[in-house]
């Protein structure tokens, strides 16, 4: 249940195609649906624009199952991060029109497209890094947003970042995936008029510490501009990224509308 689809019972309701008990039996489930283990917060779309989304790891297939059964009940689009492959052949089990995306670990069905709200740019510094990358982009892409890629283009070689530079200046978000030192989160973000949202991973020899190294490098960068997630939060990139361009076509629309007022 999302703003939009509530202003929608409402207005059947004012129209009379419903009566109060049909529209309170829609309702019954807000603000959250108690499945035992599970509550399950139906409201969080009203609140903050997009419904729960499952974190896989930890749970049951059959737990994993029942959440999504619970989300999708309110026709709502579903996201499951950290999903193991025998959970995502439950899942396709029960939902035949969802889809797995085993690189990146989701599996997610999208009931009802989302108007694309902005452009966010992925990049990353290796190829290794593109499982994370890959989360955090259909993350952004679930949650409304142009999601475009530049992969491998590591400060090793900082020339081909450079040839991805018209790309950089059309983003209204970049998500910068990187390990090691996570040197690269600061060149982008150097380069960039766009908000860098800087995605340490856990890529790179003993010393990197499982990605602490890039977290901290990220998180003391001198550049301008640079957001730091936790270690391999793709999601909470994509998030975060998505959040940015929502906001910003809010506010156009407002001042758009403030225009034509005046």
């Amino acid at each position: 249940m999302d703003e939009s689809k509530l202003r929608k019972l409402l207005g059947r309701l004012k129209s009379g195609e419903l009566n109060e008990d049909e529209v309170l039996k829609e309702l019954r489930f807000l603000p959250f649906e108690d499945i035992g283990d599970a509550k399950v917060d139906h409201h969080r779309a009203i609140r903050t624009g997009f419904p729960e989304v499952i974190y896989g790891k930890g749970k049951t297939d059959e737990q994993i199952v029942r959440i999504a059964e619970s989300i999708h009940g309110q026709n709502d689009n579903f996201l499951v991060t950290r999903c193991a492959p025998s959970a995502a052949e439950k899942l396709r089990q029960r939902f035949s029109e969802g889809n797995w995306e085993p690189n990146a670990g989701i599996f997610y069905l999208e009931t009802v497209p989302r108007e694309k709200q902005g452009y966010v740019l992925i990049v990353t510094a290796g190829t290794t890094d593109i499982p994370v990358a890959e989360e955090a982009a259909i993350t952004a892409s679930l949650f409304g947003c142009q999601v475009d890629r530049v992969y491998d283009v590591g400060v090793a070689g900082v020339h081909r970042l450079m040839a991805y530079r018209s790309m950089i200046d059309e983003a209204d978000v970049v998500i910068v995936a990187a390990g090691m030192e996570g040197a690269l989160a600061s060149v982008v973000a150097s380069v960039s008029k766009a908000p860098v949202v800087a995605l340490p991973t856990s890529v790179g020899y003993g010393a990197s510490f499982g990605g602490l190294a890039a977290l901290l490098g990220m998180m003391t960068s001198c550049a301008a501009g640079v957001t730091v997630v936790n270690i391999d939060n793709g999601f909470g990139a994509g998030c975060a990224a998505a959040l940015i361009c929502a906001r910003a076509h809010d506010l156009a629309a407002r001042m758009r509308d403030g225009k034509n007022k005046g």
